[in-house]
């Protein structure tokens, strides 16, 4: 390298550090002192590293440390975290020495971000449920680890321009599946928004870039719309002396993709993209007074809709969110919604847990947030230790809306929504729980399996003769109703472990097969068991028996375990695509995919994923479950899709399609407009006609004047689609014309 681009970059990194301590702002000597030497370290130990883009790899850590500090609101403790999160992994330098140096306190908490590290760079095949799980497990002892892990995956979905594809549809779905929920739930809605959009800029590049453009603009009209909308706003709260500050914050991209998606629309007919927020000044002990003269003053103007309307003062979220949210029609028949906070609830909403716990301490309370970290140090300390059944149950949690209700004696617990009477008696006590049989819920008598509503009253009812069931677990919402009946029926399974076991190798012995662990485990896999108590239970209930062993053991003389499990999911496939031409392609050649995959997975077949249905044209993705599955084959922006590839790591591939015109595919079309006479003639006409292809069926029903309909057909790729659904798009009186799975 050049002496004057070596002399560049040093100005460059002393220039970044400069910025750093701009964010900070601190006054104690002490800790720059104590920032300044985490910064020499780091410098030194990072040196001769340079980052995928080619950039020095301290950029990283002073970036991670930028983020902690001016986008969280974390101190000095953690930008020495922040500036050192990498140094034991990738250097010389120990756990030891940064102790000596930095005290106990820093050494714990890069100790539990060096685990994190150490939990995703591994290349095997445990699956990734495993690592959120342990990563989860940090929030036990500091959750600065939690939030500087963030402000990392942060800044690296801001770099993923430098990796491979392969590697930014893998952090993409993990940071879709995983870390916006997770930055969500402590409160980092700004961060949130951020990890959601830069997901989708890679999972749906051209759906992003679209919108991005629309908003941009779009962007002219909304400044003078605003304008005008806040004038009269400004002026009332001017008057009645009230410190104020109102900002307009536009919806996320991936926000307003959820919406076009949701409500079927194009982005000209999403109208809520933007948010007013009008932020007070005023005492803590006046909050809730001021915020709610601030909507009184709003609606002198503009008609509030009633049913919009959201008090988070009151009860505020489970993530320590408060706001008053309405929504007022505006001078131009629009909807706008509005969000009044005070400058102390503006910063918990943007910095989340750091702010949250730096008022907590000052006003000696105790939070909402706090109880949902207490519930999940419970449901991580549960002894149930299935990771993927963990994941399953947390997944969900982050992101529900919650209801608040009362005991008996009239204390306030929240619940997220839909939950039922057996989450609310495991939320009290696990006996009760185990012991429930109902509930009285405003004095009237119902089942467990009822579905509590915001503000109702119960008192649970037990008895000693209750035992937890099987099917309680489709009862249950939460995760620590879910895990306490899971470990009921463990302890229950395990009362016939041992009879089973016996049973087993009684039978293993009939037929001369070796009781050991690996043919165990064979059959274990071969009957879908997925633990040794589920299946000792199986066997000590009589719900398998020696006809399938018999079964077992003659399949594993014909061929060997292997080769049959192979062969037969092979023929599986064959059948699968006979079912896909369903007699329209007779005599075609079979669809192929070229595929890039590593050792001896190469040899699994391939299955087209019925959840997203996708055709050639369309960016796919294959994941592998396990080694004894074919390769399901999904299109990249399928939600399930994005789910196993978070789930199972490193099991997938990047695929992609030839031969394209071998094969119709089947997808799905449904039409929306005005109802008129011979418009399924004008559709048809386009199908069969102009573009010659087959349709399976064809559903449409008229209501009130309107039009809808759905249409499944077969098609041999994505333009062949697109073109039909423009096509269908020009005729009269059709409105809106979507592709579905």
């Amino acid at each position: 390298m050049l002496q004057n681009d070596i002399q560049g970059e040093k100005k460059e990194i002393l220039k970044r550090y400069g910025n750093l301590l701009r964010t900070w702002k601190s006054k104690s000597s002490e800790d720059k002192k104590l920032v300044r030497k985490a910064f020499n370290m780091a410098v030194e130990a990072h040196k001769d590293m340079r980052r995928e883009s080619g950039e020095p790899y301290i950029y990283h850590p002073l970036s991670v440390a930028i983020i902690a500090v001016g986008e969280i609101g974390l101190g000095a403790t953690s930008i020495i975290c922040a500036l050192l999160h990498d140094v034991v992994e990738d250097t010389e330098f120990t756990l030891d020495d940064i102790r000596g140096l930095f005290g106990e306190k820093v050494a714990s908490i890069i100790d539990g971000l060096t685990k994190i590290r150490g939990i995703f760079d591994q290349q095997t095949s445990s699956i990734q449920a495993e690592n959120f799980k342990k990563i989860l497990l940090t929030l036990s002892d500091d959750v600065r680890v939690i939030l500087i892990k963030l402000a990392d995956r942060l800044h690296n979905m801001r770099t993923l321009d430098a990796v491979s594809n392969e590697k930014q549809l893998k952090m993409a779905s993990e940071t879709i599946y995983f870390y916006a929920p997770l930055a969500h739930r402590l409160g980092l809605h700004a961060i949130k928004s951020e990890l959601q959009d830069l997901a989708l800029k890679y999972t749906e590049p051209e759906v992003y870039a679209t919108i991005s453009k629309k908003l941009r603009e779009s962007e002219k009209g909304r400044s003078r719309f605003i304008n005008k909308f806040l004038f009269p706003i400004k002026q009332s709260l001017t008057s009645h002396n009230i410190k104020h500050t109102i900002t307009v914050r536009e919806k996320s991209i991936y926000s307003i993709w959820e919406k076009m998606q949701k409500k079927e629309v194009p982005f000209e007919e999403i109208y809520d993209i933007f948010a007013i927020r009008v932020i007070i000044d005023t005492p803590v002990e006046s909050e809730k007074s001021d915020c709610w003269r601030v909507y009184s003053i709003i609606t002198d103007h503009y008609r509030p809709n009633m049913d919009r309307l959201r008090d988070w003062i009151s009860i505020p979220k489970a993530n320590g969110y408060e706001a008053l949210h309405t929504t007022v029609m505006s001078h131009t028949g629009q909807w706008i919604e509005i969000q009044i906070r005070s400058k102390r609830m503006d910063e918990i909403a943007e910095k989340g847990y750091a702010a949250h716990w730096k008022y907590k301490e000052s006003m000696n309370v105790n939070s909402q947030l706090d109880n949902w970290l207490d519930r999940i140090r419970e449901m991580i300390e549960s002894p149930d230790a299935d990771a993927l059944s963990f994941i399953d149950d947390v997944k969900g949690y982050f992101f529900l809306d919650e209801i608040t209700i009362f005991t008996p004696q009239g204390e306030l617990r929240t619940l997220p929504a839909n939950s039922t009477v057996l989450d609310f008696a495991y939320a009290i006590h696990s006996e009760i729980g185990d012991t429930c049989i109902g509930a009285k819920v405003d004095k009237k008598l119902v089942p467990i399996n009822y579905q509590l509503k915001n503000g109702e009253q119960i008192e649970v009812i037990t008895s000693k003769k209750q035992s937890p069931k099987e099917e309680w677990l489709n009862y249950a919402v939460t995760t620590r109703a879910k895990a306490n009946i899971k470990l009921g029926l463990k302890n229950e399974k395990k009362k016939y472990y041992k009879q089973g076991k016996e049973k087993l190798e009684k039978w293993f012995d009939e037929f001369t097969i070796e009781f050991s662990h690996e043919n165990i485990r064979k059959f274990l896999t071969s009957n879908n068991f997925s633990t040794l108590i589920d299946l000792y239970y199986a066997c000590g209930t009589d719900s398998i028996g020696v006809k399938d062993v018999k079964l077992f053991a003659t399949s594993n003389m014909k061929s060997g375990w292997l080769n049959f499990v192979i062969k037969s999911r092979h023929k599986d496939h064959q059948k699968k695509g006979e079912s896909i031409e369903n007699g329209i392609t007779t005599g075609r050649e079979t669809p192929r995919l070229e595929k890039v995959v590593e050792g001896n997975l190469s040899r699994l077949g391939y299955e087209i994923s019925t959840c997203c249905n996708p055709i050639p044209g369309d960016e796919i993705i294959g994941v592998i479950a396990s080694d004894h599955l074919p390769i399901q084959i999904h299109r990249t922006k399928c939600l399930k899709a994005i789910e196993l590839i978070s789930s199972f790591g490193n099991h997938f591939v990047k695929i992609h399609w030839t031969n394209k015109e071998s094969i119709s595919f089947l997808a799905g079309i449904k039409i929306t407009g005005i109802d008129k006479v011979g418009l399924i003639n004008d559709i048809t006409k386009i199908i069969s006609s102009e573009l010659n292809l087959n349709i399976k069926s064809f559903h449409l029903e008229a209501k009130t004047g309107l039009t809808e309909g759905e249409i499944m057909l077969y098609v041999q790729d994505s333009k062949t689609l697109n073109q039909l659904l423009n096509n269908l798009k020009k005729i009269e009186g059709v409105k809106n014309v979507n592709r579905v799975d």
